[in-house]
């Protein structure tokens, strides 16, 4: 994060001087500036907070929250894993595990395991539903009809297995 202001090269031109600790607070960044680096909404940054899925991190002298690149990476690797699809729950025992020294590949295996397992029942169970749509789409002729077979699919009652 760049700094406004190059203190090094910097000469007042008055009498007046910079408060040391509050250019040290600018370093940080902002709530909005991680969530934009992260490309995550801003809303998305407060909910993981307040669910304990990102540490809340220290406030300025102003009371705005203060981010560090180390935020910004843990952000990121929480974005990633839902953009894959894991749980919070399974994302909270990856982050446990992606701590030095705590990184155990065949607890992450089994996670992963587990997740993969549920993505593929879910792509099996949109197959079915994608060729009984299918079916069901090409029975209608697309003419006003007191029968519409799509409307009858949707009206029946709900079977254990299609």
């Amino acid at each position: 994060m760049a700094l406004l202001f190059d203190l090094v090269h910097y000469a007042p031109r008055s009498g007046y001087r910079f408060k040391r600790k509050m250019i040290t607070n600018a370093r940080g960044n902002t709530i909005g500036q991680l969530a934009k680096a992260a490309g995550v909404n801003l809303e998305t940054v407060r909910y993981y907070e307040r669910i304990g899925l990102i540490a809340k991190p220290a406030r300025t002298s102003g009371g705005q929250r203060s981010y560090t690149s180390e935020d910004a990476r843990h952000l990121a690797f929480v974005r990633r894993a839902r953009e894959l699809g894991f749980s919070i729950d399974d994302i909270r025992a990856l982050l446990k595990l992606a701590v030095p020294g705590q990184q155990s590949c065949s607890e992450v295996k089994s996670i992963a395991s587990a997740h993969l397992t549920n993505v593929q029942t879910k792509l099996a169970d949109l197959v079915k539903l994608e060729k009984l749509l299918a079916a069901t789409v090409d029975q209608c002729s697309g003419e006003a009809s007191p029968v519409c077979p799509v409307l009858e699919m949707l009206e029946a009652p709900l079977t254990a297995n299609p």
